[in-house]
């Protein structure tokens, strides 16, 4: 009885937290329209939208924020496959998709530490659940554009549904196998199937959002999916460690089915298909795809050396290693802050306003490696947040206006696969080098793409695809 308590606890605490979230920030978006806005009975929401607003985390600076009449904003490109008459998709279609993101990423948030409670019975060393997150990385780096091409005579919706689907069924294979107490291989292998179709499940999650979002509405919804994925980055550790002290298996299988909630929540839609152009082509190799898959893979590299080396940098101050959660933390809030000021301002930024985010995070990536004193290192690190969701947001719409209508998954697949491969980069650094050095590393690469934005934001018009 009591551990069913403490799993309905921990539970209804991602849940409740998650729905209360989604909750401010829908109203925010049903309400904070634009000209070209149409709602049904707008009087009924102003209390909620002040009540969401409130309970989402909003500031009055955040809603008093105007442009600056010295800058241009660009508008949010035209998307293929924005609503359209006469095609309605389900009532609360953009809720249920906000949910099914935030609950999509809870197994990899939670895998650290699952992963590492669960190998303990079977190896006796906690590291080998690492083992086990990089094999799901790695087949998240292979399958993800190979696995998202299968998909493209697919309805969207099911296809999608069906990988979630067998990312969860692989995963509670994980589970099962480790209470058989199979050989680890076997693990690997099931671990393998999930990291597989992880990737691909993931663009086709984010490609499906065109079916329910209107082109001026995007910037407010991507800064909401911002701002759910911290919180399941948050939330989903901290119920890995409570099942996990119960039962890591448990704790595994309980997980895996609140990341496979999108499977079953995610609406259909019918007409969510998108046909190859008789004339062929359609690359993904372009020199503007190219840039803003090379900026997710720096912005990546950033975050990942500080999440990853928050312990390492306690210690270098003479800090418990439990105190590396200041940086973290630090980092999160200011990422959150970020979505919240991306939601409301509801806007695309310009490009030079872009170069000027990425010179900001340039230089708190700068700030925190230097690591003159802890306080430095934590307004690096908040500089490094408040710049997170912006960019990212950014990133995604360029990428969703230059990719052909048929490919929207892949490249969305392969973006997901650029942040993974940021994550390798300064996991592999830190495991072969110093933390000084991967931070050293990390500073330079984002520093390297800010140069190619600014090149870019500044070249005139020949570069105005871009």
């Amino acid at each position: 009885m009591a551990a069913a308590g403490t799993v309905s606890s921990s539970l209804s605490g991602i849940v409740g937290g998650m729905g209360w979230g989604i909750a401010g920030c829908y109203c925010s978006l049903k309400n904070n329209t634009r000209t070209n806005d149409v709602l049904e009975h707008p009087s009924r929401h102003d209390l909620r939208v002040q009540h969401g607003l409130v309970i989402w985390g909003t500031s009055v600076y955040a809603t008093r924020m105007t442009d600056n009449p010295g800058q241009s904003t660009a508008r949010v490109p035209a998307t293929d496959r924005a609503p359209e008459p006469g095609r309605a998709v389900a009532r609360g279609a953009l809720l249920r998709w906000l949910l099914s993101y935030g609950t999509f990423g809870v197994p990899q948030a939670a895998g650290p530490i699952v992963f590492a409670l669960l190998a303990i019975p079977l190896t006796g060393d906690p590291g080998s659940g690492a083992a086990i997150v990089l094999v799901i990385t790695i087949a998240q780096v292979v399958g993800a554009v190979p696995v998202a091409r299968l998909g493209r005579r697919w309805n969207a919706v099911s296809f999608l549904r069906v990988l979630v689907a067998t990312r969860t069924l692989a995963l509670a294979g994980v589970a099962a196998l480790a209470a058989a107490g199979a050989p680890f291989t076997l693990l690997l292998v099931a671990a393998a199937l999930a990291g597989c179709v992880n990737g691909a499940a993931f663009g086709y999650l984010r490609s499906v959002l065109n079916y329910f979002v209107e082109p001026a509405r995007m910037p407010r919804t991507l800064g909401m999916a911002a701002t759910l994925g911290e919180f399941t980055f948050v939330a989903a550790p901290v119920a890995a460690s409570v099942l996990g002290t119960i039962d890591p298996m448990l704790a595994l299988l309980v997980l895996s089915l609140l990341g496979g909630v999108p499977a079953v929540l995610m609406p259909g839609i019918s007409h969510a298909t998108s046909r190859a152009p008789a004339t062929g082509g359609g690359s993904l190799v372009t020199p503007a795809i190219l840039l803003w898959l090379g900026c997710t893979l720096a912005n990546s590299a950033v975050v990942s050396s500080i999440e990853i080396g928050a312990v390492s940098l306690a210690m270098n101050y003479g800090y418990a290693p439990a105190m590396g959660f200041i940086f973290t933390v630090a980092l999160c809030v200011a990422s959150v802050g970020g979505g919240v000021w991306v939601s409301v301002r509801n806007r695309m930024p310009g490009r030079r306003a872009v170069a000027g985010y990425l010179v900001m995070m340039s230089m708190g990536a700068g700030l925190a490696a230097s690591q003159l004193s802890v306080v430095a290192t934590v307004v690096g690190a908040v500089m490094v947040g408040c710049f997170m969701s912006p960019l990212s947001t950014y990133y995604s719409l360029r990428l969703d206006a230059l990719s052909p209508p048929h490919r929207k998954a892949e490249l969305f697949a392969l973006a997901r696969t650029m942040n993974a491969m940021g994550i390798i980069l300064t996991s592999a650094s830190l495991s072969l080098t110093s933390l000084a050095g991967t931070q050293a590393l990390a500073t330079a690469v984002i520093v390297m793409a800010t140069i190619m934005v600014v090149v870019v934001s500044f070249a005139g018009r020949s570069c105005r695809g871009i």
